[in-house]
């Protein structure tokens, strides 16, 4: 096959088959998971011998999807960003942190292991049982509104979808811009703020899934003038980590990737 009609292949891909298999989706169907039939006949030939080496069975509940699987997955973006910035505030031990919106069962689960966490999301979370997670339901959009003040605050995978209307928030064009101002008033004098959001090749509205953002238009948004960036680290296209990279000497080229800011409030 000539890379001419690879690339005629994958064009016609993107253009007409992505969209009808999210459709399909949408609708609670996984076509993927037709392509796990083929392991059927491995389970039969596991169940036969099962049963022939004298074992009982009460329930029959095959899942033929996992004999190919890896012991898990240890890539993307949740994965690294969560891992790499609890690493941070074990390391920098603040007095208060406070999140808003990030992962329960990642990030939030990794900070609540070992110290106290402040939760801030619009969305209600039922009770976790676990003392170190207090949970305060809020919409960061709302300017009305007066925000505790923190020398520790995390924004994670959450303020691309500011506006968006996804998680039952307001509609607001400027969701993102009006959640940053308000989180940079949490950050007290001196405090880290660690945020991350989907970068790409330029500024885009997937709607209303989440935005991508160009890895330098942060630096553009009101009040990042008060920021010093201490480090940026971020997640290619191959779901691969990056750490602590130049963001002005180095070509961060993603289409999809995650990047994953530290600054520094200077006022």
């Amino acid at each position: 096959m000539s890379n001419a009609t690879q690339i005629g292949l994958k064009k016609f891909a993107r253009r007409y088959l992505r969209p009808v298999m999210s459709a399909v989706q949408l609708l609670g169907f996984n076509p993927f998971a037709l392509l796990s039939l083929r392991n059927l006949p491995r389970y039969k030939r596991d169940r036969s011998e099962w049963l022939k080496r004298g074992g009982q069975i009460t329930h029959t509940y095959p899942i033929l999807s996992d004999y190919s699987d890896s012991a898990g997955s240890a890539s993307g973006h949740y994965f690294h960003q969560d891992l790499l910035v609890a690493s941070f505030i074990a390391k920098k031990n603040p007095t208060r942190h406070i999140d808003i919106g990030s992962r329960i069962d990642g990030f939030v689960a990794h900070i609540a292991s070992f110290r106290p966490i402040e939760v801030v999301d619009v969305r209600p979370l039922p009770a976790t049982g676990h003392t170190n997670i207090v949970f305060v339901q809020a919409d960061l959009m709302d300017q009305s509104d007066a925000y505790p003040i923190a020398d520790s605050v995390s924004c994670l995978h959450a303020i691309e979808h500011f506006g968006l209307g996804r998680y039952t928030d307001p509609i607001d064009p400027d969701g993102y811009s009006k959640g940053f101002s308000n989180i940079l008033k949490m950050v007290g004098t001196d405090g880290m703020l660690y945020i991350s959001f989907p970068i790409g090749q330029s500024n885009e509205v997937h709607f209303n899934a989440h935005r991508v953002f160009h890895p330098l238009d942060i630096f553009k948004w009101t009040g990042c003038d008060t920021l010093k960036l201490e480090r940026f680290d971020y997640v290619d296209d191959a779901g691969q980590l990056h750490q602590n990279v130049d963001i002005y000497e180095n070509s961060v080229d993603v289409k999809y990737g995650c990047g994953i800011y530290s600054f520094r409030k200077l006022k």
